[in-house]
């Protein structure tokens, strides 16, 4: 009960910005352009900020040495969602568009801010080890998934160097190499690259909210693809790794975590990074509404199985 309490308040948290965000909209009238405006903030300073932050901090040698499981997981995971997404997207989407945010929403879950936020509140002990199994994710999702499948380009985008070449990606990058050499990073960059990280949260939450307030609610909400995409990613993907977990029992804080990166609802990369570039995020705004609400009991269920089956 304390775990469905303390997942429930996260939820919370995130719906009254989101809220705030759609009330924003409607009620002051803002430019459609405003939207714009505050995803390119989110994608090319707030969001790398906060990449900045956690791998100068986090990605250090002693770290990586005890922690190689976790890593190797992650690769693991990235791999089997991709794939999996990829083969879905065939079947739940027609247009080359809605099959790119399909694939991206499937194999990606909120792992970032959402994964963070209730894995820190519920298992502090293992929120490093978090991290470094999501460190595969960041790299693939940064370096692939958002050129390839999220920014609109007249040729098929597959892995390139010339992918690496934008702000979340080179973020990252440089925090690897400040966390693992420990540079010393001089207190008022450190200040400013702290105070940019932390906007990053509820700035994408009332940006979720303002896209939302700009679709035909009632509309989008009948679009059936984003209640597949919400049961396959709260739902059906956590179980079958629990079945997984039944058959063959895994270590219980890697299989803590990879659970944790599994039960988080549709990330909301899908809903920034399409608005940023003027695309259609009604029905990526559809799927972040119905999956962050569902895995306010989702999570909680999960994480109970869990416990149940290593008891």
């Amino acid at each position: 009960m304390a775990t469905f309490w303390t997942t429930l308040s996260q939820i919370s948290y995130l719906f009254l910005l989101i809220g705030a965000g759609f009330i924003v909209m409607k009620l002051c009238k803002l430019p459609n352009m405003a939207t714009n405006v505050l995803s390119k903030l989110v994608s090319t300073l707030f969001m790398p900020a906060l990449i900045l932050t956690n791998f100068m901090e986090n990605f250090t040698v002693a770290r990586l040495s005890s922690a190689w499981p976790f890593a190797l997981a992650g690769v693991i995971v990235v791999g089997l969602s991709i794939t999996f997404a990829k083969l879905f997207s065939y079947i739940s989407a027609k247009d080359d568009y809605r099959r790119k945010i399909h694939t991206y929403c499937l194999a990606f879950s909120n792992f970032g801010f959402m994964g963070t936020a209730v894995v820190s509140t519920l298992m502090p002990d293992l929120f490093m080890s978090y991290l470094i199994l999501c460190t595969p994710m960041w790299i693939v999702n940064y370096s692939w998934a958002v050129p390839a499948l999220l920014i609109p380009s007249d040729k098929p985008r597959g892995f390139s160097f010339k992918n690496l070449l934008n702000p979340l990606f080179i973020a990252m990058i440089i925090g690897i190499i400040i966390g693992m050499t420990r540079l010393p990073v001089p207190s008022f960059l450190d200040v400013t690259i702290d105070s940019l990280s932390k906007c990053m949260s509820p700035s994408t939450m009332l940006l979720t909210g303002m896209c939302v307030a700009k679709i035909d609610i009632k509309g989008v909400l009948k679009i059936k693809s984003i209640y597949i995409l919400s049961a396959l990613r709260l739902l059906l993907i956590p179980s079958i790794f629990l079945v997984v977990l039944l058959i063959y029992k895994l270590d219980y804080g890697v299989s803590l975590c990879v659970l944790a990166v599994l039960s988080m609802p549709l990330g909301l990369n899908s809903v920034v990074i399409p608005e940023a570039h003027g695309q259609d995020t009604s029905e990526a705004s559809g799927m972040a509404i119905v999956s962050h609400l569902a895995s306010a009991l989702t999570i909680p269920l999960m994480f109970t199985l869990f416990e149940l089956i290593f008891a």
